[in-house]
C-alpha cells in the first residue's frame, strides 16, 4: 500500500473508532448509574437530592404588584418610617424617600413589639412584600 491509501485508511479508522464511543459511552454511563452505590460520596446536587430526599423548592416571584400572603424566602431587608397601617398593610417611607407597601400578617416575627404609624423600623421581606419579620 502506498501512503495515501494508509493515511486514509487511518482516518477511516479514526471516524469509526469516535462512532463507536459515542454509542458505547452514553450507554455504560446509564448503566453506571443504575448500579450506585447508595453510600458512595457524589459530587453533583442532583444525587446529592437523590440520596437525602427532596431538595426545597423557592416559590417562583410573584407577578409585579401582586402581594405574598404567607412568609417566604426573605429577598431583602428594608428600613424606614411607617406611614401608615391599613389592616394588614404598612407603608413604610425608606431613609431616602421611597414609599412601599408591606403585609404584615399571622406569619410575621414581631420583634421588639407592635408598631405604630410614626415607628422607625427594621423588616425581612420576601419578593412579594411579605415581612417575615419585622423590628
Amino acid at each position: 500500500m502506498n501512503a495515501q491509501a494508509q493515511i486514509s485508511m487511518l482516518s477511516l479508522a479514526t471516524v469509526a473508532l469516535t462512532a463507536v464511543m459515542l454509542v458505547v459511552t452514553p450507554a455504560s454511563a446509564k448503566g453506571k448509574s443504575e448500579k450506585h452505590d447508595k453510600n458512595a460520596p457524589t459530587t453533583s446536587a442532583a444525587a446529592a437530592a437523590s440520596l437525602l430526599g427532596t431538595v426545597p423548592q423557592s416559590a417562583p416571584a410573584g407577578k409585579p404588584g401582586q402581594q405574598d400572603s404567607k412568609p417566604g424566602m426573605a429577598w431583602k431587608t428594608v428600613g424606614g418610617t411607617v406611614k401608615s397601617i391599613q389592616g394588614e398593610t404598612y407603608v413604610v417611607e425608606d431613609f431616602e424617600g421611597n414609599q412601599m407597601k408591606m403585609h404584615v400578617g399571622q406569619g410575621t416575627k414581631h420583634l421588639r413589639g407592635n408598631k405604630k404609624i410614626g415607628d422607625t423600623i427594621r423588616a425581612e421581606i420576601t419578593h412579594g412584600g411579605f415581612a417575615n419579620s419585622i423590628q
